[in-house]
């Protein structure tokens, strides 16, 4: 059965009816297990994840790709350190399956020493053989611009990418984020192609907007993304849903933020979905809990 493409979330069962994928390394503020990106391919479900301490102690250390059957117990197949990239910190990776069956793994890179950040592509015939690929550059960033956290989707003819660019012209407020859009025929060379969102002078994202998920249907196209007000609400953002504005850009839904965690400072982040062939799909998320830390969750949800 082919799976239909998924729509938002209701949010009264997103956390509720979750459970526990993989926990932080430590219960305390500033260690986090998150930043979710899945494919579900030939039954068996892969799970790209970034492990973090706080700052001071390592920060993003090492993305993760990790094999489940039933799309919560995860076994780690591939683990990448922030050194194999020569980065500071590691952020959101994000894992593709191409249409040709290769797997990709994008890979946000920081800069040590610097606020910037730049995407580092891996590519092999299996997810295995990610943690021996030699990693290219596909997106370079600039002395003015530092993007990362990649959200990629083929659309049957062309690859789209929307980033979270952060503005490099202020050094005291570099944390600013707009989420820009690129194409590519290829997956590896980009061309960008303008602002998809940004923040809402006033509201509850004026700080910054990233995109998490994107769901390509055509006129039901929409969006997740990560917004904050403040730079106090740095790594606590809330999701909120987009909308396509007609014009190839998106516009934000009203009355966000869409979801949160119950947990102060209620972060909830980098939601990632994936369709299932019997209808409804599968979300996963990182969140705040109680302690402070974050961890990574899962939740389905029917259509």
């Amino acid at each position: 059965m082919t799976a239909s493409a998924p729509r938002p979330p209701a949010p009264d069962r997103f956390w509720s009816d979750a459970t526990v994928v993989v926990e932080p390394e430590d219960p305390r503020p500033g260690s986090w297990a998150g930043g979710p990106s899945a494919q579900l391919v030939d039954g068996t479900w892969w799970l790209a994840y970034r492990l973090r301490r706080p700052v001071g102690e390592g920060r993003g250390f090492g993305n993760v790709v990790a094999r489940s059957g039933d799309g919560v117990r995860f076994e780690p197949v591939v683990a990448l350190g922030k050194d194999r990239f020569g980065a500071e910190s590691l952020e959101r990776p994000a894992l593709v399956h191409t249409p040709e069956g290769r797997w990709r793994l994008y890979v946000s890179c920081a800069t040590p020493g610097t606020k910037h950040w730049r995407v580092d592509l891996l590519e092999a015939a299996t997810v295995e053989d990610l943690a021996t690929a030699e990693p290219r550059t596909v997106l370079p960033g600039s002395a003015t611009t530092a993007p990362k956290d990649p959200v990629v989707r083929w659309d049957g003819g062309q690859w789209h990418l929307w980033a979270s660019v952060h503005p490099l012209d202020d050094p005291a407020a570099t944390d600013r984020m707009t989420t820009e859009h690129a194409t590519s025929p290829d997956g590896v060379a980009w061309t960008w192609r303008g602002t998809a969102l940004a923040g809402s002078p006033g509201g509850w994202d004026a700080r910054g907007v990233r995109f998490s998920a994107v769901v390509l249907d055509g006129a039901r196209s929409w969006a997740l993304y990560d917004g904050r007000a403040t730079a106090e609400e740095n790594w606590e953002e809330r999701t909120g849903l987009a909308e396509p504005d007609g014009a190839g850009g998106f516009r934000a839904a009203a009355d966000g933020p869409h979801l949160q965690s119950p947990h102060a400072p209620h972060g909830l982040r980098y939601a990632d979905v994936v369709a299932l062939p019997g209808g409804g799909a599968r979300w996963y998320y990182e969140a705040t809990r109680a302690d402070g830390a974050h961890e990574l969750r899962t939740v389905v949800l029917p259509a």
